[in-house]
């Protein structure tokens, strides 16, 4: 019998971004949660929740502050944050964020870091054990 689905959640105020992860995921074999706002995803939890995507310029809480959030409750949870202002990347990266998309990025680049990122999960609840 084959596991549980991972769950990605997705936050992004660009509806059409929505529904372009949301397919590419879903395709993948993911389950999806998405929200155009960071506030309803921290009101309904992340417990179940396995990567967390979001944009960093979001109308209600940016995106660094909903990584901060979702770390300080889940500190193993996979954060990837994606932006189009490519200023942003190089001060996220110095910064130490490695998990960053520059809009527009390869869907494929994506899902093989989000692959990558639950491996990573995965061995290290192995180790334990």
């Amino acid at each position: 019998m084959r596991g549980k689905r991972p769950i990605v959640a997705v936050v992004d105020d660009d509806p059409r971004l929505i529904e372009s992860l949301e397919n590419l995921l879903e395709s993948a074999g993911y389950q999806t949660r998405c929200y155009s706002l960071a506030s309803p995803l921290l009101a309904e939890g992340l417990s179940e929740v396995d990567i967390l995507i979001t944009d960093i310029g979001l109308p209600d809480i940016d995106g660094f502050e909903l990584r901060s959030r979702a770390l300080s409750s889940r500190p193993n949870l996979p954060v990837f944050l994606i932006t189009g202002r490519h200023e942003l990347t190089y001060q996220s990266r110095a910064r130490g964020i490695t998990r960053l998309f520059c809009k527009p990025f390869d869907g494929q680049l994506l899902l093989s870091a989000i692959g990558d990122a639950l491996q990573d999960r995965n061995d290290g609840k192995k180790n334990e054990s």
